[in-house]
């Protein structure tokens, strides 16, 4: 049970924490007492709290490492492995940070790397590359760099990408107001889903929910604003070595409706569908009602087929690009969520994060400058057609790879 004299708003809520990776589900009031508003955003609401809550895990508290009131970090038994956890709270005491890391030792060269990356699942793709000043990427260590994988929500890397190219062009403004539409709504995650039709915001605000928390319904207005050929045209841009593999891009609604519906024979007649017809397909896809949909699926499903398509490589040119691009609107974006890299400040003062996931794919991409100026990329994905990992543990294992990844970068020149 949860000790009530623990001397700090922050054990207090670590205690909750690992109490309730017990019990759960939890209890929707149970959850907003205790999580802040926006990392309750972040996690996807109550659903996707206890999600991720039901992936991790029973915990225990093996060691309490640091202590101040507003945060802790302690080392936990799980099931299978120990973690380091790093809770903070708001004013109010609510949690408001929670990252939870393998507690395992850092690799410290390119070969221990390379074993760990082995261990992550079927498929791995993977870059570390530095951006010279020509936008070039020099990748200083790879594995099947160059071969492309399902990237899930990065592809919303290019959508930021086009928004941008358009201010930069003159067609569009950041603080364009554009109407929330019912009809261009998607599933979670995200939150814009839940606004009223014709609520305004301006195109800076949808970027950042698209970006930071991945709304699907910020990634769809943005699309059907731009058009999809200032999408498709942007992966050029960005140097994207097979563009129309992603041809004819999908709204999100349109990936839920082939993939998050009991109706699988919905998916085979798509895929049917020689390549010139399959824009039809997705524009009565959209037009189509969402109710009745499955919000999640347990097993990969036509993750080769029917997702967003890129290499490492092209990751790293998509940043390279949106470097070029030099617009504050879109560091802003980038930089409101490092999902738990931890980089330290001083020697990295910017970072930018954008992953994706579904059943069978998890990919995580950062750029990171160093406090001389440089500018360094990660891509790490991974993918199996057949069985789905843990998206928890591959993600918290990642990042400790990810992290180092960073710091042997940062040693070269």
């Amino acid at each position: 049970m949860i000790d009530e004299t623990s001397s700090t708003p922050a054990r207090r809520q670590l205690d909750w924490l690992l109490d309730a990776s017990l019990r759960g589900p939890l209890p929707d009031g149970e959850i907003r007492r205790h999580l802040a508003p926006s990392l309750l955003e972040a996690s996807g609401g109550p659903d996707g709290f206890n999600a991720a809550l039901a992936a991790v895990g029973p915990l225990t508290l093996r060691e309490t490492l640091t202590t101040r009131p507003d945060q802790v970090q302690a080392a936990v038994h799980g099931h299978t492995t120990g973690y380091r956890v790093t809770v903070h709270v708001e004013a109010a005491g609510r949690v408001d940070n929670l990252h939870l890391t393998p507690d395992e030792p850092a690799p410290t060269s390119w070969t221990e790397i390379d074993a760990r990356l082995a261990g992550l699942g079927a498929r791995v793709s993977f870059a570390a590359a530095q951006i010279e000043a020509d936008g070039q990427c020099r990748i200083a260590h790879g594995l099947d760099a160059d071969t492309p994988r399902p990237i899930g929500s990065a592809f919303k890397l290019y959508v930021l990408g086009a928004l941008a190219q358009a201010v930069a062009e003159g067609r569009l403004s950041w603080n364009e107001e554009l109407a929330i539409r019912d009809d261009h709504k998607s599933l979670p995650s995200g939150t814009l889903q839940n606004r009223p039709a014709g609520t305004t915001l301006p195109l800076s605000e949808y970027a950042d929910h698209m970006i930071s928390i991945s709304d699907n319904t910020a990634t769809d207005h943005l699309i059907h604003r731009l058009g999809r050929d200032a999408v498709r045209r942007q992966l050029s841009l960005f140097g994207h070595r097979q563009p129309d593999a992603n041809v004819p891009i999908l709204t999100t609604k349109a990936f839920f409706q082939l993939k998050a519906t009991s109706d699988q024979d919905r998916a085979r007649r798509y895929l049917a569908l020689p390549a010139h017809q399959r824009i039809a397909a997705v524009l009565e896809l959209e037009r189509s009602p969402l109710p009745g949909i499955r919000q999640t699926w347990s097993r990969p499903r036509y993750i080769d087929q029917i997702e967003y398509f890129a290499s490492p490589v092209d990751i790293c040119h998509a940043y390279a690009g949106l470097l070029r691009l030099d617009q504050p609107e879109i560091h802003h974006a980038l930089s409101l969520n490092d999902d738990g890299l931890h980089l330290d400040a001083l020697r990295f003062p910017a970072v930018w994060y954008k992953g994706g996931s579904e059943p069978g794919v998890v990919t995580l991409h950062y750029l990171a400058r160093t406090a001389d100026g440089r500018a360094l990329a990660t891509s790490l994905m991974v993918s199996d057609p057949t069985t789905a990992p843990d998206t928890t543990d591959v993600a918290a294992r990642s990042l400790s790879i990810l992290r180092q990844a960073f710091h042997l970068l940062a040693r070269q020149r």
